[in-house]
């Protein structure tokens, strides 16, 4: 019985691996038995399937190499595999979080959020600014953060930040600046007189926290009753960080600039 193409690509771990493996460039049979760390009789049957299938070809100096098919598959395979990771890894937390403020866009290309891990806050210390993230944040020199929740304890780090000089971007939401204009106006004053701050206002419904510095990103969801859990996504991924820099503009680009109090 013939193969269909997807289940060649997809349906073996191995066949899938060597095909990953000669995006990178032709490989002899003990190469590919080195790196993939295998033997003969596990994946020659596997690359000989692959060649069957026209996936992959023999040169004359006995080198396998992706076809012009197989490079056109491998190529879309990867963005496939890295938005599979992307939820598998965390599986629990996406079916239970509400991504809806991410746009389409964005949401299409959510496997460049790479190599994220998750900060969990610490049960004794729930309602503080996780060390790990306060740390990098402090650290870095350009900052941009869209705030759909207000937390008081960040105060205190917008003003280092300003003292270190750092650029430094809000969006905030309509409540969210409503609770700052209400309880914390001197707070509020300093941030937009700060000559390296900006402040917008964004009138949309957006639950959600987006970081993103020089240094890291970092992206809060709300779960699907709109409540804070105190879970955050955080990455160094360049291309994570390219990714929440984005979603910030995105949000930014509807928001009116707060010029005075």
């Amino acid at each position: 019985m013939k193969i269909s193409l997807i289940d060649l690509a997809f349906l073996s771990e191995k066949r899938k691996d060597v095909l990953l493996l000669l995006e990178e460039g032709p490989k002899t049979g003990d190469e590919i038995k080195t790196a993939l760390n295998v033997n003969s009789t596990s994946i020659m049957p596997q690359i000989k399937k692959l060649k069957e299938g026209r996936l992959i070809v023999q040169d004359e100096k006995s080198a396998y190499r992706l076809s012009d098919m197989g490079e056109i598959v491998v190529e879309k395979m990867e963005p496939l595999l890295d938005t599979v990771r992307v939820f598998e890894e965390n599986y629990d937390y996406w079916i239970n979080h509400d991504f809806t403020a991410i746009p389409e866009h964005l949401l299409n290309r959510i496997d460049e959020l790479g190599n994220y891990f998750m900060l969990e806050a610490d049960l004794n210390r729930l309602f503080e600014v996780p060390e790990d993230f306060k740390n990098n944040l402090l650290e870095s020199k350009d900052v941009k953060i869209f705030l759909s929740y207000f937390n008081p304890l960040y105060i205190e780090i917008y003003e280092e930040l300003i003292r270190k000089e750092a650029q430094m971007c809000l969006i905030l939401t309509q409540p969210v600046y409503e609770r700052m204009r209400k309880d914390y106006l001197k707070d509020l004053k300093m941030l937009v007189e700060s000559k390296n701050v900006e402040i917008y206002v964004c009138d949309k419904n957006v639950t959600l926290k987006d970081v993103v510095t020089d240094r890291f990103c970092s992206l809060v969801l709300f779960d699907k009753k709109g409540k804070f859990d105190h879970q955050r996504l955080m990455s160094f991924d360049e291309s994570a960080q390219k990714w929440c820099e984005e979603l910030f503009f995105y949000y930014k680009d509807m928001s009116r600039r707060l010029e005075k109090v």
